[in-house]
């Protein structure tokens, strides 16, 4: 499975579940030489604006991959730089209900994917999924998408492994979709 493949889901998603998105591929910031890219940034408007900061990784990038440092330090420059460029902007708002930024580290549901999080699911884990953004309310989610095939019906789903529930327990196998891509990525690292 490819990056492309897995952002034509979230952008079908995205158009899907909400009337007011704006959605940019491959969305560029630059702060005095922190550079990097949001391989999908969407601001949706309920009716305060919301972003959805998206980093994806799929088989490609975790074999090119040095390791999950390497992973996760791209992960949270985004976090760190994107609204730090003068061409992105979120602000407070007082009526804000939940978080304005969601920053997700996406995992392409495909047994290397697995494999790659297993090995490294203490580092993926310890991600803190409560931040704040140029102080706004953030949330942080490392997870694995699901439902890629219901995603032009606004289903794309997300199983995350930094939540309250830890990758490969029986409350994570319990709350993975049966006859999913995801199990059967699951089922394929296991053996």
């Amino acid at each position: 499975m490819r990056e492309d493949e897995l952002a034509t889901r979230v952008v079908e998603h995205f158009r899907e579940a909400f009337d007011d998105v704006d959605i940019h591929l491959e969305e560029p910031y630059d702060h005095y030489g922190n550079r990097g890219v949001a391989d999908v940034y969407v601001r949706v408007r309920t009716p305060e604006p919301v972003d959805y900061l998206i980093e994806l990784k799929a088989d490609a990038a975790i074999r090119h991959a040095t390791g999950a440092n390497e992973i996760l330090r791209q992960y949270r420059r985004m976090e760190r730089y994107f609204y730090k460029d003068d061409e992105h902007d979120i602000r407070p708002k007082l009526a804000r209900d939940g978080p304005g930024v969601h920053v997700l580290l996406l995992f392409a549901p495909t047994t290397r994917c697995v494999e790659h999080v297993h090995e490294h699911h203490a580092l993926y884990e310890s991600v803190d999924p409560d931040a704040v953004v140029e102080d706004v309310p953030a949330s942080r989610k490392v997870a694995f998408l699901t439902n890629l095939d219901d995603a032009d019906r606004g289903e794309l789903g997300f199983l995350s492994v930094n939540g309250e529930v830890p990758f490969g327990s029986a409350a994570f196998s319990d709350a993975v979709p049966d006859d999913s891509r995801l199990a059967a990525a699951l089922e394929a690292a296991s053996t």
